[in-house]
């Protein structure tokens, strides 16, 4: 863990500390589970999705990390992400009060290290063009992350 998210123990972790880690156990737990992800992925209608991910067969999840109940009380682009996915999850930390999260989307709890899926996301089929559409935009940008990093 590099300095900058070195924890201070009379506070406990920050709100970004936070984001970092539940981003980065979702994405590990995604990719244990043999799905593509990308984070911080912006879609078709100006919203960005914290992490995306393309499954086994092709399908399309979203994943939209929680890292505090303030954070989820007054952030509600999520509600705009499903016409672009065919899951969609909340990804928190162990310590997050899960009873304010609604029902319907699946839930993933995760830290710095992994996650578990807590509630399996219904699937809601995309139609083929715009799966095909999400599909390679997802490519072009994983291709061009990979081929510019840092940019």
């Amino acid at each position: 863990m590099s300095e900058a998210f070195a924890l201070d123990p009379e506070r406990g972790p920050s709100r970004p500390e936070t984001t970092h880690a539940v981003t980065r156990g979702a994405a590990r737990l995604l990719a244990a589970l043999s799905w593509a992800p990308l984070a911080e992925v912006s879609l078709p209608n100006g919203r960005r999705a914290d992490l995306m991910a393309l499954g086994p067969r092709g399908e399309v999840a979203i994943v939209e990390v929680k890292s505090s109940l303030e954070d989820f009380r007054t952030d509600r682009k999520w509600t705009e992400y499903g016409e672009f996915c065919e899951r969609f999850y909340f990804a928190v930390a162990p310590d997050f009060p899960r009873g304010v999260l609604p029902d319907g989307p699946g839930l993933i709890v995760a830290d710095g290290f992994g996650g578990a899926v807590i509630q399996e996301s219904p699937e809601r089929p995309l139609a083929p063009a715009r799966r095909k559409a999400l599909t390679l935009m997802f490519a072009r940008l994983a291709a061009w992350r990979a081929s510019a990093p840092g940019i």
